[in-house]
């Protein structure tokens, strides 16, 4: 198996755990569990786009990693403030 093979064997592999992400986020008794999942969703993402991106040898795949990785802390702060709020 090649190294290409590999990276997308890994990234298959990260694709069934955000299927059980989005499990969790149907499912979940809360809504921490959900926000839980979509910080899965937002990492898992960042994850996959780049080995895509490495594997497919395009840039593109790379920046669009870069600016979810930067967008998914914003989720989370997002949450934070309008639990706080209902609490």
């Amino acid at each position: 198996m090649t190294m290409a093979s590999y990276l997308t064997l890994v990234a298959a592999i990260l694709l069934l755990l955000l299927l059980a992400g989005l499990w969790r986020v149907m499912r979940g008794p809360t809504t921490a569990d959900g926000m839980l999942a979509s910080q899965l969703f937002g990492t898992a993402g960042v994850a996959i786009l780049m080995l895509l991106g490495i594997v497919q040898q395009q840039n593109a795949l790379l920046n669009t990693a870069l600016v979810l990785a930067l967008l998914a802390p914003l989720t989370l702060i997002t949450f934070v403030v309008l639990a706080g709020r209902k609490s």
